[in-house]
């Protein structure tokens, strides 16, 4: 899922960083202020879980793999705005740090992952929760959807923009096809990944459940 340097071209890379950065200043006006340092505890140890889990990998075909993304998880538990800025975190210090992902393409890779899968899922989880009415199976249900869908949007975006980029070798006839089968085929992965851990932390009544609905609730698109 992470786009390498080389990938993309210079309207590519400049057009996803226009878009990034713009939905980082919408999301940034949306959150100011409503910080509390026990709310920042739990963004922190939901960006560590997500950057820990996005090391494991699933060999693909072709020399390549796909692995958990954690946007759908993000959105659902902080909301479209701090979800982002959970998995801009963990996008950025990848790059930066364990050079996963180019710095050129440091913009499209938080657009899809960060922005596409954070949205997907939380409108999703949303979405179906309020149609059967919070329940449990609703949550669970609604989780693994929110992840599936956000993980294979994120790969049709991702496919899209190395497709229609002249650095890239093939088309979006096989770019968008590849990235759009395999992730949806290992999207049930990240959807029952997600579902579990929403399930777990509600069923434990965890403290990250409480300080991210007050988020979420703070927030609410």
């Amino acid at each position: 899922m992470h786009i390498p340097d080389g990938f993309l071209d210079p309207f590519w890379i400049a057009g996803t960083y226009a878009a990034t950065l713009a939905y980082a200043v919408y999301a940034w006006r949306r959150i100011r202020g409503l910080f509390t340092r026990e709310q920042v505890v739990a963004m922190s140890v939901l960006a560590a879980g997500i950057f820990v889990a996005q090391m494991l990998n699933w060999p693909l075909p072709g020399g390549t793999s796909l692995h958990f993304v954690g946007g759908a998880l993000a959105g659902i538990l902080f909301g479209p705005w701090l979800g982002f800025y959970v998995m801009a975190l963990v996008l950025a210090v990848q790059t930066l740090v364990f050079h996963d992902g180019g710095i050129t393409t440091l913009g499209a890779n938080i657009l899809n992952m960060g922005i596409v899968a954070v949205l997907a899922g939380y409108y999703v989880y949303k979405a179906i929760a309020r149609s059967l009415d919070g329940t449990r199976r609703a949550r669970f249900i609604g989780a693994f959807l929110g992840g599936w869908l956000g993980i294979v949007l994120a790969g049709l975006a991702a496919g899209v923009e190395i497709g229609l980029s002249p650095s890239f070798p093939y088309g979006v006839e096989i770019s968008v096809p590849v990235m759009v089968t395999w992730h949806a085929a290992l999207g049930v992965i990240e959807g029952l990944i997600t579902a579990l851990v929403v399930d777990y932390l509600y069923q434990r009544h965890s403290p990250i459940v409480e300080t991210a609905e007050k988020i979420a609730a703070y927030t609410a698109a």
